[in-house]
This record gives structure tokens, C-alpha cells and sequence, in this order.
């Protein structure tokens, strides 16, 4: 089997990424072989390509944090794990790899997609959707009636963060840049233009604070979130925007939010601190990650598949086109995801 992929081979600008064609094994005990329709472009992989994601690959490496494909064979089933049947349309979380027209993955990994759930659709649901489900139902546990903050709510985490809460029933005040605020509002959330005082602007929507911030951007303005919470209300955050840019390992930053929210948690005034990892319990607890997952992205799919949750795809690009949907998703012009399908037409 041969298999064309995107290779990043060093830390630099989107046209570094190089297209790598090689034999892929037959697939093992235990494994299957996807044919990929659709992964896409997340913050990770903008961090990746400048060598300052915490949790960063050895290069060179296949981007692609997560993937939609279709089942093509399978190895010997392995006791007491799923075996997904070949044609079978699946989702995976797979942090690097996603980039390629095929990928050999851990059966036990696959998480089924519903029938009538498209593969671009799916794929803007399976790190996004998972996220965003976890940090509202499991980690903040927000009730119907709240009121949240979601910062970048146009985004790919963002905008899915704001339909679940509002299918919640939760009122979600979304910051967003003057020129996506009618998006933010068509999702039914309330806009803040964030490059504004955003406290003011918050505090004039809530006076008495809110039940959760959800905060992606880390730095300076964590300090910020903090204070908009009401008594009782939680701050989750679940990403270093902010320095993005800054030269360096990134988990230096990672560790210096993380300990800033623990000190927070220690403090006497109801309130708490989260910092989100979709990935932990991964090592210590392999099986109940996957069935947290999928547990979480059948949630997920069947709110798509209901019309309560729309998948907001911005651009859809080939894999050829990997380097111009990187540098595409980086412009800050995006609202929802920005997808790599193999069978794509060009864009452009």
C-alpha cells in the first residue's frame, strides 16, 4: 500500500510542508487501515510548525491532529476491543498523522460515524466537538440558565462551544473581532469585540459575573477571565494563543498558566480553575479514554445529525494544498474550521 502524505521536516513557514510518498504496511493485530476524507487545521498544528507546541512531535513529522476516513481493511481482531468492519465510515483523534490520503491506526481508537453524517462535516466535530463537550458538560458542568464567556467565538472550538451551550440553554456572551460579530450573534450568542475593554463589556451583560469563561488564549489577559466569574463560577483554560508567536519551548508557558491556576484554585473565594487537556488519562487509563471519547463525540454527532448542531466549515482545501490551508487558518479570517480533504478540488 502506498501512501501519500505531508510531511513537516523542521520548524519554519507553512511552505516548508513537503509531500512524502511511501509503502504502508498491511495492517496488524489490532489495526485498520483508513482511507482519510477529511482532517483539518487546529491551533496545534500553527504551533507545531513554529516548534512551540508543550507536547511537541520530533520532526520531521505527518501534521494532522485528528482525522474522518473510511474503514479499507483490518488486521486480526484483538480479544476484547471493537473491530470496526471495512467500509465502516470512523473518526480518530490522532494528534500527528492526519495529513495522507491513508493512515494505519489502533482499532480500539475509531469512534463510528453515524450514518447521514458527512466526512467534512464529522471531522469538524471530532477534536472541536470533543473539546468543547468536555470543558462544558465535564469540567465546567454549566446549568441550563448560566450565562458563560467564550473567548474567540468564531473560531473552530469556539463556535461549536457556543451552539452546544446554547442547546444547553445557557446564555453565552462570545468575544470575537468587529468584523465576526454578526456570526457570533447568528449563533445566538452575544458579541464583545475583544480588542475593547471586555470586563466593562461583560460586566454591563452580567453584572453579577459569570458561571464559566471558557479561555483559549492564555497570557496576560487570563487575569481577566479570572475576575468575570461569579462566586461559584469556573474558568477554564484550555490553550496559550497569546504565545504563539513567542520564541522558545512552549511548555514553559503551559507550566507557567498551569501553576498560576492552581495558586487561583487555593484561594478562599468559591471559584475554580481548570486547565483543559483533551489527551489526559490517555497513558494512565488507555481504555476509559476511549470510551469517554466515545461516549462524548456520540453526543456530538447525534446534535449534528439532529439539526441542533451545525458544522461550520469555513474552506475546504486538498491535500496538496496543506501549505495554503495552514497559512489560510493562520490569517484570523476563519469561522468554524478550515478542512484538508485528499479528494478536494483546489482552491484558489
Amino acid at each position: 500500500m502506498r501512501v501519500t502524505e505531508i510531511v513537516l521536516p523542521a520548524p519554519g513557514e507553512p511552505e516548508t510542508l513537503r509531500t512524502r510518498v511511501r509503502d504502508l504496511p498491511e495492517p496488524g493485530p489490532g489495526q485498520a487501515l483508513v482511507r482519510v476524507e477529511a482532517s483539518g487545521v487546529t491551533f496545534a498544528e500553527q504551533q507545531m510548525r513554529r516548534g512551540t507546541y508543550y507536547d511537541m512531535p520530533a520532526f520531521p513529522f505527518v501534521p494532522g491532529y485528528d482525522l474522518v476516513g473510511v474503514v479499507e481493511a483490518v488486521g486480526e481482531p484483538v480479544p476484547g476491543q471493537p473491530s470496526p468492519a471495512p467500509g465502516q465510515r470512523v473518526a480518530a483523534l490522532t494528534k500527528t498523522g492526519g495529513w495522507a490520503d491513508h493512515a494505519l491506526l489502533e482499532a480500539a481508537d475509531l469512534v463510528p460515524v453515524p450514518d447521514g453524517v458527512g466526512a467534512a462535516e464529522a471531522e469538524t466535530l471530532v477534536t472541536n466537538g470533543a473539546t468543547a463537550w468536555r470543558m462544558l458538560h465535564r469540567s465546567a458542568r454549566v446549568r441550563p440558565g448560566g450565562t458563560v464567556v467564550v473567548h474567540g467565538a468564531n473560531g473552530g472550538v469556539g463556535s461549536v462551544l457556543v451552539q452546544l451551550a446554547r442547546a444547553h440553554g445557557v446564555r453565552v456572551i462570545g468575544t470575537a473581532s468587529a468584523r465576526h460579530q454578526e456570526a457570533v450573534r447568528a449563533m445566538g450568542a452575544l458579541p464583545v469585540d475583544y480588542r475593547r475593554d471586555v470586563p466593562a463589556q461583560v460586566r454591563a451583560l452580567a453584572p453579577h459575573g459569570v458561571a464559566a469563561v471558557f479561555d483559549h488564549v492564555g497570557g496576560p489577559g487570563i487575569k481577566d477571565s479570572w475576575r468575570m466569574l461569579a462566586p461559584g463560577g469556573t474558568l477554564v483554560s484550555y490553550g496559550s494563543a497569546a504565545t504563539r508567536d513567542a520564541p522558545g519551548n512552549g511548555r514553559t508557558a503551559v507550566l507557567a498558566l498551569v501553576g498560576r491556576l492552581l495558586l487561583w484554585n487555593a484561594l478562599p473565594n468559591g471559584r475554580h480553575a481548570h486547565f483543559f487537556n483533551l489527551w489526559a488519562g490517555r497513558a494512565r487509563r488507555p481504555e476509559r479514554f476511549r470510551a469517554l471519547l466515545r461516549e462524548d463525540l456520540a453526543q456530538v454527532f447525534a446534535l449534528l445529525r439532529s439539526g441542533a448542531l451545525t458544522a461550520r466549515i469555513d474552506r475546504v482545501y486538498p491535500l496538496a494544498q496543506a501549505a495554503e490551508a495552514l497559512r489560510y487558518a493562520e490569517s484570523g479570517s476563519v469561522v468554524g474550521k478550515v478542512v484538508i480533504a485528499p479528494g478536494a478540488p483546489a482552491v484558489g
